[in-house]
């Protein structure tokens, strides 16, 4: 676990990168020696961001699409010359957060359902060259949700986990394994803002974390580093939690 280059070697596409929850990953891949290709929408910087960081390129791309998937994966080879690792998050913004269940959340978990669908099978050829190959996929933030949309919350969980077991089901005979990370309320930018809105929302996220805090993106980054990593080979088609302990339960 203290090996600082337990990545040595391995390649690395991170989405949604160029700040918060993305861009922690990033940097903590290539901190442990991957090499990282860091893709995020063409008004997020994420070029220009990373320019200067050694061992990541940045690329801009449509992340809402998932026509647009096998084109980004393509890029991604032709930057770094493969693929073992996908950490998947898509910047899937909602207006306001979701009250319910109902048609705004449906809408939303069906994009997100078709967008990683779409990157697992677009990279699956290329994780199957690799000898540690890894889906590993972000939840939405806790800040997605009002405060009590539990139920919503639950059922985003429930969607994802269950896309999950289906995609370490599919890929496990190739040595590939699939988890997610769920975050609590962590603090990225567009938390940021939502509590900004609502503050509200966030005394009660903090209320009913056990930490009595708000996360923060390396909190999740660690986590994903080690799904990432030859520590969780034998781990699949699960989930980790990451928001700090809830007491609402």
């Amino acid at each position: 676990m203290a090996d600082p280059l337990r990545l040595y070697g391995l390649k690395a596409l991170v989405t949604n990168a160029a700040d918060g929850i993305g861009e922690a990953a990033a940097r903590t891949l290539v901190k442990h020696g991957a090499s990282v290709v860091a893709a995020d929408t063409l008004n997020s910087g994420v070029e220009q961001h990373f320019r200067q960081v050694k061992g990541i390129t940045g690329h801009v791309t449509s992340l809402t699409d998932p026509l647009r998937m096998a084109a980004l994966v393509e890029a991604c080879v032709d930057h770094i010359g493969g693929l073992d690792i996908v950490v998947a998050d898509f910047p899937l913004a909602v207006e306001a957060p979701i009250e319910s269940t109902g048609a705004a959340l449906d809408k939303l978990l069906d994009l997100r359902t078709a967008l990683l669908t779409s990157l697992a099978r677009a990279a699956l050829p290329e994780l199957k060259k690799s000898p540690a190959g890894r889906i590993i996929s972000v939840g939405f933030l806790r800040s997605v949700f009002a405060a009590r949309s539990r139920e919503a919350a639950t059922r985003a969980e429930q969607q994802l986990a269950a896309l999950t077991r289906a995609l370490a089901a599919e890929t496990g005979e190739f040595g590939i394994t699939a988890n997610y990370v769920q975050p609590g309320a962590v603090m990225t930018p567009v938390s940021r803002e939502a509590f900004r809105k609502d503050t509200a929302l966030r005394d009660h996220c903090i209320a009913h974390s056990a930490a009595r805090r708000l996360g923060e993106p390396v909190d999740v980054a660690k986590v994903v580093l080690f799904l990432a990593s030859d520590d969780a080979a034998f781990v699949s088609g699960t989930g980790i939690a990451v928001d700090g302990g809830r007491t609402d339960v």
